[in-house]
């Protein structure tokens, strides 16, 4: 019997994902020790952290937590556009898919981060949240499975989840799909371990080893699409 196989984009498979994932931490290790103790990715935390500005009634914590985060929901905002305008057409048409768009204004904006001064820390974070958005929105699914590359928690629910069902049930499919969301948080803590070791070396210009990790994503995505199932 044979078994069905379903082809899907090159960036929507397990090599892309450790990439993005990887950059992903990366960025939070850089925004938080670099740039003043804020997270490019974990919106949550700038939100308790805003809020805790907003009960103090601190204007520097106010705009220090709270425009990374309006930044971050623009980033959101400009990859759906990048989807929706790039997308039309037919695919023979366009020399990029529009992941890899979303990926090269990522690269844009980080390249553009290094070269700010500590002076301008808010508008560092602002863009590095922006370009967070940006990859948030653009890679939401991994062998059409849903999961992310920016955060953790939604991968170690699903995670666990696959892991439950695969003690009770047994079945393969739920120990891949374990393999894969707790995969992409090792990723994800790599990025920042190896963020961390590149900023006590480049200081301010580390993020341009991000864009480089994000380079790479890029060139992948060039390959054909893929099949699994």
């Amino acid at each position: 019997m044979s078994t069905a196989r379903k082809r899907i984009q090159t960036s929507e498979t397990m090599m892309v994902g450790i990439e993005m994932a990887a950059a992903g931490g990366f960025m939070d290790a850089y925004s938080y020790l670099a740039r003043g103790h804020v997270f490019a990715n974990a919106q949550t935390g700038n939100m308790i952290l805003l809020g805790i500005g907003l009960f103090n009634g601190d204007m520097t914590a106010i705009s220090h937590y709270g425009t990374p985060i309006l930044a971050f929901a623009l980033g959101v905002a400009m990859a759906e556009v990048i989807r929706t305008q790039i997308s039309k057409g037919h695919d023979s048409d366009r020399l990029f898919h529009w992941r890899q768009i979303s990926v090269l204004a990522e690269m844009i904006l980080l390249v553009c981060v290094s070269f700010l001064p500590q002076e301008l820390n808010l508008l560092a974070n602002s863009l590095t949240s922006l370009a967070c958005g940006i990859q948030v929105e653009s890679f939401r699914k991994i062998h059409g499975n849903g999961a992310a590359t920016t955060m953790c928690i939604g991968n170690l629910r699903s995670g666990t989840e696959n892991l439950c069902r695969f003690i009770q049930l047994r079945e393969p499919v739920y120990l891949k799909r374990t393999a894969l969301y707790f995969g992409l948080i090792l990723c994800f803590i790599l990025g920042a371990v190896f963020g961390s070791f590149v900023i006590q070396s480049l200081a301010l210009k580390a993020i341009l080893v991000d864009a480089a990790i994000l380079m790479i994503a890029f060139l992948i995505m060039f390959q054909e699409e893929k099949e699994f199932g």
